[in-house]
């Protein structure tokens, strides 16, 4: 499988209430499709690297989520499969749309903090992602 273009940024916003609104910068006009989509929770094995290292940035932890669940069968309670970010290239590709995206403050302190869900959203063509979509619980 090739590595997913990395077209797109990531909105994550949170609001007053249980969720933040995401939305991708490219549109819906734009011929995407959903390709697939979880849910997981932002658990403390989430927040610290394969060799241990606290991480600080929210893509680093979105990432992290997604190696421990394909990679390394660490998993919380609740978390969703995924059969797209099962290949390492697609996690990586994950990994800097959600680096070079916006996202709120608020929403990152929230997924590097931890003790969080988020349902995470692919969308592409042709089985090719192309951007992700956030949202915070």
């Amino acid at each position: 499988m090739k590595p997913i273009a990395v077209m797109a940024a990531l909105i994550v916003a949170t609001c007053p209430a249980t969720s933040a609104v995401s939305q991708s910068s490219l549109g819906w006009g734009s011929g995407e499709q959903l390709l697939d989509e979880y849910v997981a929770y932002i658990g403390r094995n989430d927040v610290r690297s394969s060799e241990g290292v606290r991480l600080t940035e929210a893509w680093q932890v979105i990432r992290q989520d997604r190696a421990n669940y394909h990679r390394f069968n660490i998993r919380d309670r609740g978390d969703q499969g995924d059969g797209f970010f099962a290949n390492a290239n697609n996690r990586a590709a994950m990994e800097r749309m959600v680096r070079d995206g916006r996202m709120s403050h608020s929403a990152a302190r929230a997924v590097v903090q931890g003790d969080v869900w988020i349902k995470v959203r692919i969308y592409g063509r042709n089985g090719r992602g192309q951007s992700v979509e956030v949202t915070v619980n």
